[in-house]
Parts: C-alpha cells; sequence; structure tokens
C-alpha cells in the first residue's frame, strides 16, 4: 500500500480542489449582488472541503479524470453550504469558524433565501451529469438532512434523548451527503454496482464518525483552533454523545444536576466546568471517541475490494485524519 501523509494529499488534490471552488464561486455569480456578497464571506470563512475531495477522489479512485468531478464536487459542497446557512438560522448561532456567521450580517430572510438558492443550484448541478442513480441519490439525501435536522429539534435539551436517536440525527445531519458524494464519485468512474455499495457504505460510515469526533470536539478542543467557544452544542441544546455516555455513568445525584443543566436555556460556567470534569472523570469522550474510532475501522474495510493505489491510500489517510483531528 502506497503511505501518504495528509499534507502530500492536499498537494495531490490541489489543483482538482480548486477546480472544484472555482465552480462554487461561479455559483455565486448572478443578477442578485446579495447571493455574491455571502458567497463571498462563505468562501473567506474556508472550511476542510472534505466532502469535495470524497467526491474527487471516489472518482479518481475508479480511474475518471475529467470535469464531472469538479462538478459533482461543486454540487456536494452547495448542499453542505445551503445546510449551514440553515442550521445557523434555526440554532441561533452567531459564530461560524471564528467568524460572524451569514444571518447575524444580514438576517435570517436573506439567508434563508440564499440557502434555498444553493441548494436549487446543486441539484441542477448534479441533474447536468445525466445520471438519475445520482440524482436519485442527491434528492434522498437532501431530504434526509432535513429529517435529521427536524429530529434534533424535536430532541432539543431533552436529556433521554438515546444512543440510536443520536445515530440517527448525525446519519442524517452528516453521514448521508457524505455517501452520496462517494457513491456518485464511483457512478461517475463506471463502478460496477457492488463497487457503488462499497463507496456508499464507506461514506455513510465515514460521515457517522465524522459527526462524532465533531461533537466530542466541542467538549475538549482549543477554543482558538475549532472556531467556537466549547459546550456550545449544550448551549444550544443538542445532546451528543459524549452526554448520552455520561448520563449512563453518572450517579444518581450527578445525573440529577447534568439534566437540569441541559434543560436550561443559559448554561453558567460552572455548570460547563461540572460537565467537563464529570465527561473526564467517566471517560466518556474516550467511550465516544472508541465508538467513532469502532465505526470508521468498518469504513475502511468497505474499501477492500479495491486495488491499492494513491487513490485508496488517500481515502484510507483522510479516514485518519478525521479521527484525530482538533478543527
Amino acid at each position: 500500500m502506497i503511505q501518504m501523509t495528509i499534507e502530500e494529499i492536499w498537494d495531490r488534490y490541489k489543483e482538482d480542489l480548486r477546480l472544484a471552488e472555482e465552480k462554487i464561486k461561479e455559483t455565486f455569480n448572478t443578477v442578485t449582488p446579495v447571493i455574491g456578497l455571502v458567497g463571498k464571506h462563505l468562501l473567506m470563512g474556508g472550511g476542510k472541503r472534505i466532502r469535495p475531495f470524497l467526491a474527487i477522489a471516489t472518482s479518481k479512485l475508479l480511474g475518471y479524470s475529467g470535469e464531472k468531478a469538479s462538478v459533482l464536487a461543486c454540487g456536494v459542497e452547495s448542499i453542505h453550504t445551503a445546510s449551514l446557512l440553515h442550521d445557523d438560522v434555526v440554532d441561533g448561532a452567531n459564530i461560524r469558524r471564528g467568524r460572524p456567521s451569514a444571518h447575524s450580517l444580514w438576517g435570517d430572510q436573506i439567508v434563508i433565501l440564499v440557502g434555498d438558492y444553493l441548494y436549487s443550484n446543486a441539484l441542477k448541478l448534479v441533474n447536468s451529469l445525466k445520471s438519475q442513480k445520482i440524482m436519485d441519490a442527491f434528492t434522498n439525501a437532501t431530504a434526509k438532512m432535513s429529517e435529521g435536522e427536524l429530529i434534533q429539534l424535536s430532541k432539543k435539551r431533552n436529556p433521554d434523548i438515546s444512543e440510536e436517536d443520536y445515530m440517527t440525527i448525525i446519519k442524517g445531519k452528516t453521514a448521508i451527503l457524505m455517501s452520496a458524494a462517494c457513491m456518485s464519485g464511483g457512478i461517475i468512474g463506471d463502478a460496477a454496482q457492488k463497487e457503488q455499495d462499497a463507496l456508499a457504505g464507506f461514506g455513510l460510515k465515514f460521515g457517522l464518525s465524522f459527526q462524532i469526533i465533531d461533537d466530542i470536539l466541542d467538549y475538549m478542543a482549543d477554543e482558538n483552533i475549532l472556531g467556537k467557544s466549547l459546550g456550545k452544542d449544550l448551549e444550544e441544546g443538542k445532546i451528543t454523545l459524549p452526554l448520552i455516555y455520561l448520563l449512563k455513568e453518572a450517579s444518581p445525584q450527578e445525573a440529577e444536576r447534568i439534566k437540569s443543566t441541559i434543560k436550561s436555556e443559559k448554561i453558567l460556567k460552572s455548570d460547563l466546568a461540572y460537565i467537563l470534569n464529570l465527561l473526564n472523570r467517566y471517560k466518556s469522550i474516550e467511550k465516544s471517541h472508541e465508538k467513532a474510532r469502532n465505526i470508521l475501522q468498518e469504513a475502511k474495510r468497505e474499501l477492500d475490494i479495491f486495488k491499492d493505489t494513491a487513490e485508496k491510500s488517500a481515502l484510507l489517510t483522510i479516514s485518519d485524519y478525521a479521527l484525530n483531528r482538533e478543527k
């Protein structure tokens, strides 16, 4: 197996990602100036561009090299960006990646409409690939993403959320789009059905693990690196895996205080400090990380049917990066 570092991967795919970025910029060139303004703000915010990478790398895994990959990558990232715009409005989040969120600058109405524009334009791009299977994957993904957010909203500040509920939420919020990106990359590379299924499975499990790590970072990352304050999910009433595991282990008295904090509209620093201390004592972060690691190992095994190539190595390396990242 070819060994690659994360730096070598970004360098290897630099031109492909640049082409995808140019396509993304093109989507903001409209007769409506505010779309361009919001678009520039979003692009300046950076981001990991994991989803465009997955679309490009999986297509190259099947030997494809052409414009369809950048079109697919742009469609994937546009859907992701639209979901972030809408999520920030729903959550009332004023910070995104360490910068003011779009709705805090332009207001909810404009940002919701820009999000709608991005969704519509993304599906138009995907449709241009002339594949009903790809179109089906993305229309299903966008529907499941909305369902995931609605389920999460229905469970807001509910300390009795189950691990099964949580996995359903993150499957819809994150994993289903990554699954669609990976499978579609295979489709434009003329993958056989079993290869498409393997890539869909890889993307789904990668996405589940990726989101679990995201939720872990909310309780342990350096705030300057992460770009948001610690405990932001708790403040927004989102109950994630570390808290679910903590509530299983905590004493009745500890659980009572944790639940009281979860239900509170305002999280005091002392309450957050108390929960952070318990997360450490009961090793809830480590247990959550182990869950993510196990799911990621399953994701990697999905790639066993493919030959050992630089593209396969890149996908395996990006998996390890996703598991061990700090932001």
